[in-house]
């Protein structure tokens, strides 16, 4: 279970002791609030996150209105680590990029690893501009896609972030699956630059760049990417929200979890090999 969930079945069950110890029903509270009952359980049992409205109502109701700050306050903190693409879209893209470069400019170590797509900072600018426009298509909450403009400029932040790869004065350890390097995600034109700049990146000397092959052992099963900003934050990208992990048990698990990845991964000149046969193969399809 996540630490945005645990938080959101603690505010539940905070919110349900409030009705108890206030001597009303569910049904009764329904009454007091106009709430329908099912979201009164859904709330209560952590599946659904109230609103501020939702609070002051359910308080004013349990006569503890004096809690409100409080409530608001563990609310604010909830959503802090659950935040939606559709509210992150309203500052665009290349906001979005530079929020990033702020916090890998705050970090001695970014261990970043992805099973699908080439990672952020190792992507080419024509690679990335397919992503930032798949990214896009979804976003119904705009209901136009993002100009190209935008694009463009969200491209040109994520190239000025990648220059911290050649500074050294933040670690990155990449690791990703060889399916990164055949899933046909771009054309494939584009696909073969890509892999042909990951060819060169693999030589750079101030990162690690690693690939876990097919044939490796797996400790554990590569279920989703994620970053991983010194011992302090996970970042985990879904399709339609951005999880971010702040309790330290759970980022020792995605430590643990980031460790037997690495280690399954080729380095150096069997990366390379990888790398060349998947470009070769691009080149003949």
């Amino acid at each position: 279970m996540s630490s945005f969930q645990r938080a959101r079945e603690a505010l539940g069950n905070r919110l349900r002791e409030m009705r108890l110890d206030a001597h009303l029903t569910g049904r009764a509270l329904s009454s007091e609030t106009g709430f329908a009952p099912p979201k009164i359980s859904k709330i209560e049992s952590g599946r659904q996150t109230p609103s501020d409205r939702d609070i002051e109502q359910w308080a004013a109701a349990c006569g503890q209105s004096g809690v409100v700050p409080e409530l608001k306050a563990t609310l604010r903190s909830l959503e802090q680590q659950y935040v939606e693409f559709r509210r992150m879209s309203r500052t665009g893209l290349p906001a979005r990029q530079r929020t990033i470069g702020d916090i890998e400019a705050s970090t001695e170590t970014v261990r970043n690893f992805e099973p699908c797509f080439v990672p952020g900072l190792l992507q080419t600018a024509e690679y990335a501009r397919f992503r930032f426009i798949e990214g896009d298509a979804g976003d119904t909450e705009r209901g136009v896609p993002t100009s190209e403009a935008e694009v463009d400029e969200a491209i040109a932040a994520r190239m000025d972030r990648a220059r911290a790869l050649h500074r050294g004065d933040t670690k990155f350890h990449f690791v990703m699956t060889e399916a990164v390097l055949k899933y046909r995600v771009c054309p494939p034109d584009v696909m073969a630059g890509q892999l042909g700049y990951l060819i060169s990146m693999t030589t750079v000397p101030t990162i690690h760049v690693g690939i876990v092959p097919f044939s490796a052992d797996m400790a554990v099963g590569p279920l989703h990417g994620f970053y991983l900003y010194d011992s302090t934050l996970v970042l985990v990208e879904l399709f339609t929200a951005v999880l971010n992990v702040s309790q330290p048990g759970e980022i020792g698990a995605y430590e643990r979890v980031f460790g037997h990845l690495a280690d399954a991964a080729v380095y150096g000149a069997e990366a390379r090999s990888l790398l060349a046969d998947a470009l070769d193969r691009q080149q003949v399809g």
